[in-house]
């Protein structure tokens, strides 16, 4: 392959992969208004907006449908390490910060991915073992938000939900402000003190800047903010394509396995948005966001997202995956949970999960 048609494979899979998280902005910001508009409860659309990766779901499902499933578990394993090692790891580095996170979480942290790892061992997870991986997703959910709605402080609220939650409270009477919902997004873990949040036009705007460009659908009807969803679809169905189209002819002409550029080049470029869910929130005294979008983002990696991907094409699991990616993300999350359990994220600790990163990549193409 020429230099030429490496730089236009490169062109095309960076046009697939702004498609479709133009799209997923478009996406979230229809369902909201349309939920608004037609009464739908904007806790609920809160739940799902914080548990599903959309990006991620639908690149991995695009590859596995192509018959690329390791390319599709790369993207698995890649953005969960980004989550826990990028995103983590530069909050520290940048704003160390304190929080008090409940044990149940901490368990989970590091007791969700045993079943994916389990059902793996036999060196393949075929459609059973995704059924499972995917039914098992909904109870998990299920009972974080069952917790949640009994607790003071709400931990899944992700930058998008909180605007999706003010948009619920901004439609409400003057009698109903102060929403529990608003109210568990200020609050802090046990009842603790909140630095108070700097203004929002100086937000870390760590993404891809494609916010502006996301069309306003304020004063639309809940019909029209619902086709444009539908259209919003379509569009990540089409960049979808053609970043894994243009993945797999990359991945091929520089003699590297799917399995390592799904996990490294992939996941890190569909995953930079992960750092302003993660970082912003730390910068504005709200840590407990960021545990929770990093909580619910490795719930949703472990078991749903790659359920799916296995229901869709089998998967081979021997190799790397139980030499490099296993040790590396079991690694991750005992580090970020050992921090969480202290109590505190700390540079050192930022320091260690970006050097674990950096190894994870060394590891991908030795």
């Amino acid at each position: 392959m020429s230099a030429a048609e490496l730089v236009g494979l490169a062109a095309l899979f960076l046009t697939g992969v702004v498609l479709v998280i133009w799209c997923v902005e478009v996406f979230i910001e229809a369902v909201a208004r349309s939920a608004v508009s037609l009464g739908i409860s904007g806790f609920f659309l809160a739940v799902l907006l914080a548990g599903i990766d959309l990006e991620n779901a639908i690149l991995g499902v695009t590859a596995a449908f192509v018959d690329l499933p390791t390319l599709a578990l790369g993207t698995v394993f890649g953005e969960s390490l980004f989550v826990l090692a990028v995103a983590v790891g530069v909050a520290g580095l940048a704003v160390p910060f304190r929080m008090a996170v409940p044990r149940i979480y901490l368990l989970l942290l590091v007791l969700v991915p045993l079943p994916a790892f389990a059902l793996s061992l036999d060196g393949t997870l075929d459609w059973t073992d995704g059924a499972i991986l995917t039914v098992l997703f909904i109870p998990l959910l299920a009972g974080i938000f069952w917790r949640e709605r009994r607790s003071e402080t709400t931990f899944l609220l992700s930058g998008e939900v909180e605007e999706v939650v003010d948009l619920e409270a901004d439609a409400e009477t003057a009698g109903a402000a102060g929403s529990t919902a608003n109210a568990g997004a200020d609050a802090e873990p046990n009842g603790g003190d909140r630095a108070p949040a700097p203004d929002r036009d100086a937000d870390l705007d760590l993404d891809l800047d494609l916010d502006e460009f996301v069309p306003d659908l304020e004063g639309k009807s809940g019909r029209f903010s619902l086709a444009v969803a539908l259209l919003a679809i379509v569009g990540m169905t089409v960049g979808s394509g053609l970043t894994v189209v243009s993945a797999e002819g990359i991945f091929v002409a520089l003699g590297v396995s799917g399995l390592a550029f799904g996990a490294t080049v992939l996941s890190f470029i569909a995953s930079i948005e992960e750092l302003a869910l993660t970082v912003e929130p730390v910068r504005r005294g709200r840590a407990h966001l960021a545990v929770g979008n990093v909580v619910g983002s490795t719930v949703f990696y472990v078991t749903a997202n790659v359920g799916i991907i296995a229901l869709l094409r089998p998967v081979d699991t021997a190799g790397a995956v139980m030499t490099v990616h296993w040790p590396f993300l079991a690694a991750c999350l005992l580090v970020v949970a050992g921090l969480f359990a202290r109590g505190r994220v700390t540079r050192a600790g930022g320091a260690a999960l970006i050097a674990l990163y950096v190894g994870y990549w060394i590891a991908n193409y030795a």
